[in-house]
C-alpha cells in the first residue's frame, strides 16, 4: 500500500532539500476546497497551492476548456504558430486592468518569469537600470526576483551575487503611526544619497505582501507613489501575482486605492492551477521592446489560456470577486470571535486582510512574535486535517488562502479545527517547557 511515510522516503532520496514541503500529505485526488491523501485522509485545503485555486480544485468548466483545448492542440509555441486564445485572454485582461489607458499583455508561464519581464520592458521603456522594492517584499526565486524580495532567509541565502542596480525601502510598520511617513522619507534620502529618481526605472510593490505577513499597504503609500512615479517618469509595477484574480474582494488588490499602475503582473489564480503568468501593462509602454526580445517556449501556453479563459467566465457567472469579501468577513468574524473568547490563551494578535486574503499573528503572553508556536500549529493543522500556511517577517504570521469557491460550511468546519489545533499546540508547548 502506498503511504505518505513511504513517499516522503522516496521524495527526499529523489529530490533535493531545498525544494521545501509544508506537509509529507501527498495528494490523491481534490475537489473544490477538499484534498484526499494517498491514504484516503480527507483534507481541507486553507492554502489553494499558495493562492492558485481561487476557483477551486477541479472546476468542470476548466477541466472542460482544457480537454477540448487538448484535443486540438497542445502546444506550438505562440512565437511560431499564434492561437486564438492568446489573444482573446490578453483582450479581457486589458479590460480588467484598472485605469483607462490602453493596456497590452503578454503570456509567461511563472510568477518570476512575469517580474523579470516587467523589469525588462520598464528598463526598455525608461532606458533606465535602477530598479526600487520594499522590505518584506517577495518577488520570485529567480536571480532578479531574489534580488527585489526583501526576505533573507530562506530565499537568498547561498545564492548570490545577485543583479545589481537594486534598491529596497523599508515597508510601511503597521504599529507606527507615522510608517507611511518613515517609508517616504527613506525613499527620499535613497534619491539623495544612493541613486537620483532620473535613473530608477521602475518601483515594484505587493498591494498586499504575501510573505512579507500579508500587510496591506496603505493606500496613502500607493497614492504617493503613483505621484512620485509620474513626478519623475518611473515605471511603477504592482506584483499582484498572489492578491490577483478576486482575492482581496477585488479583481485586482490595487483597485482598491484608485490608482493606475504602468505594468501588474499576474500568475497564481490567473489559470486555476494550470502554469501561465502574464504582464499587463499601458501599451505604450509594453511597446518599448523590440521584436524578438520579450518571448518564451512556453509562454501563454495555450493549454493555459484555455484555462485562464474558463477561470473568467467562472469568476463573473459565480460573482466570485463579490463572493471573496462574504468569505473574509467570515474569516474575520471567526478569528475575532476566538480571540475574544480566548478559546486560543491570548496567542491571537492582530487580524487584517483585504477581502478573502486574511491573516492573523501568533504571539506570546508578552505580545512578541511566537515562531515556534505557529510552527506548532501549522504541524498539528496537518495532523488534524487541515492545510494551513505560514508567513510573515517574523515568521508567526497564519494565513488563509481557501479557494474562493468554498461553502460556508467547509470554511467554518476549517476554523473549528484550527480553535482546537491552536489549543492542542498550546498544550504542547506549555509540557515540553
Amino acid at each position: 500500500m502506498t503511504s505518505n511515510a513511504n513517499l516522503q522516503k522516496r521524495r527526499e532520496a529523489a529530490v533535493p532539500r531545498g525544494v521545501g514541503n509544508a506537509y509529507a500529505i501527498f495528494a490523491e485526488k481534490a475537489k473544490n476546497a477538499e484534498i484526499t491523501d494517498v491514504e484516503g485522509k480527507r483534507h481541507i485545503d486553507f492554502a489553494g497551492g499558495i493562492a492558485v485555486m481561487n476557483t477551486g480544485h477541479g472546476h468542470p468548466k476548466i477541466i472542460a476548456a482544457v480537454k477540448d483545448q487538448l484535443d486540438k492542440f497542445s502546444h506550438t509555441c505562440f512565437q511560431v504558430n499564434p492561437y486564438e486564445s492568446y489573444i482573446r485572454l490578453a483582450e479581457r485582461l486589458n479590460k480588467l486592468a484598472p485605469g483607462s489607458t490602453p493596456k497590452k499583455t503578454i503570456f509567461l508561464t511563472t510568477g518570476a518569469e512575469a517580474v523579470e519581464n516587467a523589469v525588462k520592458i520598464a528598463r526598455a521603456h525608461t532606458k533606465r537600470a535602477g530598479i526600487i522594492a520594499f522590505s518584506g517584499a517577495f518577488h520570485g526565486r529567480t536571480l532578479m526576483g531574489m534580488a527585489l524580495t526583501g526576505k533573507y532567509l530562506p530565499y537568498k541565502k547561498g545564492f548570490g551575487p545577485f543583479p545589481t542596480d537594486v534598491y529596497h525601502v523599508p515597508f510601511p510598520d503597521p504599529t507606527q503611526a507615522d510608517g507611511v511617513q518613515q517609508s517616504l522619507k527613506t525613499l527620499e534620502t535613497l534619491f539623495k544619497a544612493d541613486i537620483g529618481p532620473d535613473n530608477i526605472a521602475a518601483i515594484i510593490i505587493e498591494p498586499v505582501q504575501g510573505e512579507g505577513g500579508f500587510n496591506p499597504v496603505p493606500f496613502e503609500l500607493m497614492k504617493k507613489l503613483r505621484e512620485i512615479c509620474t513626478q519623475h517618469g518611473i515605471m511603477l509595477i504592482v506584483d499582484e501575482i498572489q492578491t490577483g484574480f478576486g482575492r482581496t474582494g477585488k479583481m485586482f488588490a490595487h483597485e482598491h486605492s484608485g490608482i493606475e499602475a504602468d505594468l501588474i503582473t499576474v500568475a497564481k489564480s490567473l489559470a486555476g492551477g494550470f502554469p501561465l503568468s502574464g504582464v499587463i501593462g499601458k501599451a505604450e509602454i509594453m511597446d518599448a521592446p523590440s521584436a524578438g526580445g520579450l518571448g518564451g517556449t512556453y509562454g501563454g501556453s495555450p493549454i493555459g489560456c484555455a484555462a485562464a479563459n474558463a477561470v473568467l467566465d467562472v469568476m463573473e457567472e459565480e460573482k466570485l470577486v463579490e463572493r471573496a469579501n462574504v468569505i473574509g468577513k467570515l474569516m474575520k468574524d471567526r478569528l475575532a470571535d476566538m480571540k475574544k473568547r480566548n478559546t486560543t490563551g491570548n496567542r491571537i494578535g492582530d487580524i487584517r486582510g483585504l477581502g478573502a486574503m486574511v491573516a492573523c499573528d501568533i504571539i506570546k503572553a508578552d505580545g512578541s512574535p511566537d515562531a515556534d508556536l505557529t510552527k506548532a500549529i501549522t504541524a498539528k493543522a496537518g495532523e488534524n486535517g487541515l492545510i494551513l500556511l505560514s508567513c510573515g517577517v517574523n515568521a508567526n504570521t497564519l494565513r488563509f488562502l481557501m479557494p474562493l469557491t468554498s461553502e460556508d460550511k467547509i470554511i467554518n468546519e476549517g476554523f473549528d479545527i484550527l480553535e482546537k489545533t491552536i489549543a492542542q499546540a498550546i498544550e504542547g508547548a506549555t509540557k515540553a517547557a
